[in-house]
């Protein structure tokens, strides 16, 4: 398991994935274990589940609301929240 010490890093683990390798396992020290899953970006298999799932429909327009109202962060953002000292 690799361990990330910066959000620097972060995004470079991040930005290596690919179909081939799309799960990534690391450490960020003080924060605890990540496995992240890259997952190829598939607006019709979306849509078909919010048709055969209510309440995934009305998750996801609950948290576009709660976006907008600034509840809500981007992954940039998250990064940027970040601090060296998360990572000790």
């Amino acid at each position: 398991m690799e361990k990330v010490t910066s959000s620097e890093e972060l995004m470079e683990t991040i930005i290596s994935m690919n179909s081939e390798h799309s799960v990534r396992q690391f450490l960020i020290p003080g924060k605890g274990k990540f496995t992240v899953v890259l997952q190829e970006e598939d607006h019709l298999s979306i849509s078909s589940e919010v048709k055969v799932n209510p309440e995934l429909k009305r998750m996801i327009d609950e948290s576009r609301v709660e976006y907008k109202q600034g509840k809500g962060m981007s992954t940039s953002e998250l990064l940027k929240s970040l601090s060296p000292k998360d990572f000790e």
